[in-house]
């Protein structure tokens, strides 16, 4: 990614479920999602999401939005 550009990440919130569709998952949060890009990002913002399933069940997810810094 060019210094400058911005990434906006997904993914299942610390809270969120421990596994999909029967599989396991990794949950991170938003400190978490940061520390996998590194130094060179910027965290900007983040929010938390309580997504509601057809079946009535929430899955909670974690946005990161980062900028990376100029080399």
């Amino acid at each position: 990614m060019k210094p400058g550009g911005y990434v906006i990440v997904s993914t299942f919130a610390e809270d969120g479920p421990t596994e999909c569709s029967g599989l396991p998952v990794q949950r991170y949060s938003a400190e978490g999602i940061h520390d996998e890009f590194g130094s060179p990002f910027e965290m900007l913002g983040h929010e938390k999401e309580a997504h509601k399933k057809p079946n009535g069940t929430e899955q909670k997810f974690v946005y990161c939005y980062c900028r990376r810094l100029a080399s």
